[in-house]
Parts: C-alpha cells; sequence; structure tokens
C-alpha cells in the first residue's frame, strides 16, 4: 500500500543487490540515478502506477539479472524491451492525464498492461590482467550480451545437428560460434512439459550464483516461443563422456582432482550462499569439463532452493534413477543431504567405470553393495580396468587412494539422511586423501624410477 514517488536518495545504497517494491501505488518517475547503482542484482517494480520513460541510465546496470516493470505505464528507448514514448502535444497530454484518472477512480488498483516482465542474464566484469584464452573470450561476449535469436541460429548454423553437444530431458546444448568467440547455446524444448520451468528455475538459482566450479552463464535469449542460455564452453565435455569412450583415459589424480572440484562446487551450493541450494541431478553428464581438465557443475533445471529455516523440501520432480536418494525417490523430500547420497554414487562411478544401471546389478545387487561386498580386499576387483598398468602391480599408493575413496563413498550411502556426513567433511575428506595420493606416488617413483606415474 506505499504510494508517492521513489526517492532520489535511494541512489546512495550503493551496495543494495535486490530492491522490490511490487504491489504497491508508487508513481511518478523512476530516479535516473539508478543506472548508479552498479551493485543491482534485481529489480522487481511491478504492479505499480509508475507512468514515465524508463531511465537509459539502467541499461550501463552490467550485474543486473532480472527486470520486472509488468503492470505500470513505461516507456523507453528499445533496447529495454519496452514501447517506444510517444511524443504528445500538452493538450493531448492533459487528455491522457484526464483519462488516467477516470480510469482509476472507476477500476481502483487496476493498472493499464503495457509493459513487460523480462529475466536476463548479464555476464559479470571480469578482471582485464586475467591471462588471455577462453576466459578474455567469454569477457569478450559482453558486446553482444543482448544476444538475438537470429544471432544464435547464425552462431549455430541453423541449430545443426553437427552443432549439437547434448540432449536433456527439457533442452538440447548446441556449439556455437560468433566474432571468433565459442560458447555453448542451451535451447529449451518448450514443447515439453516442464521445460518452461526449467528455464525459469536455472535463471532464478544462477542469477546469483558464483564459484569456478559452477558453469557460468554468459546471457539469455527469452521470447514466448524460444528460450535459451548462453554458457560457457567447456570443451572437453562432460565427464560421463571420459568414462565410459574406450579412446579416453583419465588417470588416478585427475579423477581424483575433478571429484574434489565437484564436492568444492557442492560445498559451495549447500554452505555459501544465503540459502541452500539443492541440485537434485548430480550425474556425471553434468558435470564439464574445461581446457584444463576442471570440473564444472551444471544443469540446474530442477535444482531446489531451501528457506533460510528449511531442512528440507517436498517436491514432485524426480532427478535420473539410479543417483537419487532413497527419501527423494520414494517420499519426494529433497534435502542438502540428497546431493551427499548422488555425490557418493558418482565417485563409485568415477574410480570404478560403472554406472548404478549397469547390466551386472540386478535383483539385490547394486553399485552400492558391490562396493561395500569387495572392500577392502577386492578393491583391484572394483577399479576400472583402465587403471591398473599392464605388466605389473599397481602402486600401493594408488590402491591405498581407492579404499579412502571407496570408503569415503560408503559414508555418504546411510538409508537415514541425517546420518550422511555433510559435504563439507567430505571436500576435506578428498582434499586429504588426494594430498597423501600425491606425495606417496612422488615417493615410490623416486623408489622405482622404472615405474612411472600414469
Amino acid at each position: 500500500m506505499i504510494s508517492g514517488t521513489i526517492p532520489d536518495e535511494i541512489c546512495s545504497l550503493q551496495n543494495i543487490g535486490d530492491l522490490t517494491v511490487r504491489q504497491n501505488r508508487i508513481s511518478g518517475p523512476l530516479p535516473s540515478c539508478l543506472g548508479n547503482l552498479t551493485s543491482l542484482r534485481n529489480l522487481y517494480l511491478a504492479s505499480n502506477r509508475l507512468n514515465s520513460s524508463l531511465p537509459e541510465s539502467l541499461w550501463s546496470l552490467q550485474d543486473l539479472l532480472i527486470f520486472d516493470a509488468a503492470s505500470n505505464s513505461l516507456c523507453g528507448v528499445s533496447r529495454l524491451q519496452v514501447p517506444p514514448c510517444q511524443v504528445n502535444s500538452p493538450r493531448r497530454a492533459r487528455r491522457k492525464r484526464v483519462l488516467f484518472s477516470i480510469l482509476y477512480s472507476l477500476l481502483g488498483i487496476t493498472s493499464v498492461f503495457v509493459a513487460l516482465a523480462v529475466g536476463f542474464l548479464i555476464l559479470r566484469r571480469r578482471n582485464r590482467n586475467e591471462p588471455s584464452g577462453l576466459t578474455d573470450q567469454v569477457s569478450s561476449m559482453r558486446a553482444y550480451e543482448r544476444v538475438s535469436y537470429y544471432e544464435l541460429q547464425q552462431a549455430t548454423n541453423g541449430f545443426s545437428a553437427d552443432d549439437l553437444l547434448g540432449i536433456g530431458s527439457f533442452s538440447k546444448v548446441y556449439k556455437g560460434v560468433k566474432d571468433g568467440m565459442t560458447f555453448s547455446v542451451k535451447v529449451f524444448k518448450l514443447e515439453h512439459e516442464g521445460a518452461f520451468k526449467s528455464f525459469e528455475t536455472e535463471c532464478e538459482i544462477l542469477r546469483n550464483l558464483r564459484h569456478r566450479n559452477l558453469t557460468k552463464v554468459i546471457t539469455s535469449c527469452s521470447h514466448s516461443k524460444f528460450k535459451a542460455l548462453i554458457l560457457e564452453y567447456m570443451p572437453n565435455g562432460t565427464l560421463d563422456k571420459w568414462l565410459h569412450s574406450h579412446d579416453l583415459f583419465l588417470d588416478m589424480v585427475h579423477r581424483l582432482d575433478i571429484m574434489v572440484d565437484v564436492a568444492s562446487a557442492l560445498d559451495y551450493l549447500h554452505n555459501g550462499y544465503s540459502e541452500p541450494v539443492v541440485h537434485c541431478d548430480l550425474k556425471p553428464s553434468n558435470i564439464l569439463l574445461d581446457q584444463n581438465m576442471v570440473g564444472h557443475l551444471s544443469d540446474f533445471g530442477i535444482a531446489k532452493l531451501l528457506g533460510a529455516e528449511d531442512s528440507f523440501r517436498q517436491t514432485n520432480t524426480i532427478g535420473t534413477i539410479g543417483y537419487i536418494a532413497p527419501e527423494y525417490g520414494q517420499d519426494g523430500l529433497v534435502s542438502t543431504s540428497c546431493d551427499v547420497y548422488s555425490f557418493r554414487i558418482v565417485m563409485m562411478e568415477t574410480f570404478t567405470r560403472r554406472r548404478p544401471s549397469d547390466e551386472i546389478f540386478t535383483g539385490d545387487l547394486s553399485l552400492k553393495q558391490w562396493v561395500n561386498d569387495s572392500l577392502p580386499s577386492g578393491v583391484t576387483q572394483l577399479v576400472d580396468a583402465d587403471l591398473m598398468r599392464p605388466k605389473e602391480e599397481p602402486l600401493n599408493a594408488e590402491m591405498q587412494c581407492l579404499v579412502s575413496v571407496m570408503e569415503l563413498a560408503l559414508s555418504c550411502t546411510s538409508v537415514s539422511p541425517d546420518a550422511r556426513i555433510k559435504m563439507k567433511e567430505a571436500l576435506l575428506a578428498l582434499k586429504k586423501i588426494r594430498i597423501q595420493l600425491v606425495t606417496k606416488l612422488n615417493f615410490e617413483v623416486r623408489l622405482n624410477p622404472e615405474s612411472s606415474l600414469q
């Protein structure tokens, strides 16, 4: 029920990240100094009585992700995706003000619907002193951050099958190239039920998240019949591809490094943000590898935000069978412990190269049971055969690492969510295992110079 205008004094709040004044009676123009709020990420003005032109300074907000001004009477330059302002004579302007006064008297709080509700993602400023390479390419994308459908169509050769990188339940991902820069285009299949919600969820979740092991969103393209996210390109594809392709290979240290990367991302989602985020669909095909083989967690289409005081949420959306926790699959209960459970499956798959859906797992035998029954003496039967050197015994350090990793994975698989370890504990344990592995490998190689690291 707030009325009046937005005061210029609000522009002194230089660190404000979210400004929400929805469903009030605010009128008058927007302060032109709003463009000085460089930290502003979300601006919600919907359902008010604003009747003016939008200040062009809004376009300079590099971190602005969500702008919602629906149910007002606003106009401006076309770049702000609002109707253009008409140049009216004073006489016509007076008639219009009278007309608006009569309409408000008759219809109460009903506004004239002429504005928009648009969600868009904009590339954050990057350090200009960072090394050249893909980072510089992504930063340069700001030159055309308001990407259009036509530009995406050109960049992907008409969304050609030759540029298709992967297919998910609600989307297809293409490789795009524009002006010598490479990026990924995630196109949502709006004909599928749930695709629109998936797009909205990814925008909601990713708009405030910043972590080196999360896939970076550059911008978006959103229309009524087309929605896409433009993502940082990951030249080495998915972890799933590296685990299950016969012509690709990851050594022990690389696999452990990627698990540390994924655990770091999950720890950030669970503990590093104001509201815990549950990914809900952790699996190797959602772990992307950059040019340096660093792991990045992707695909937040069914992720869930927990309230600050909530330990779980109820949902009807189910992740991938074989990776989801029992309480998630049976009762739809989602918590950070669900991600912990999925992470242990990914760890087991990474070092055994056995999917939970592998044909050997039938009846009562599951990936978890197979690992549990094989430890510790049968670890050599568990491990991916490609990790075993031909014609020689595996290094003791590697076997000790495998036992430690599998024991850690099993500690994440308790039926009771409360009994599972937390992601922060899992991350610390993985870092410790990695330090021990590298130290022992270097020592064993010095003792046996003829042996070389994989």
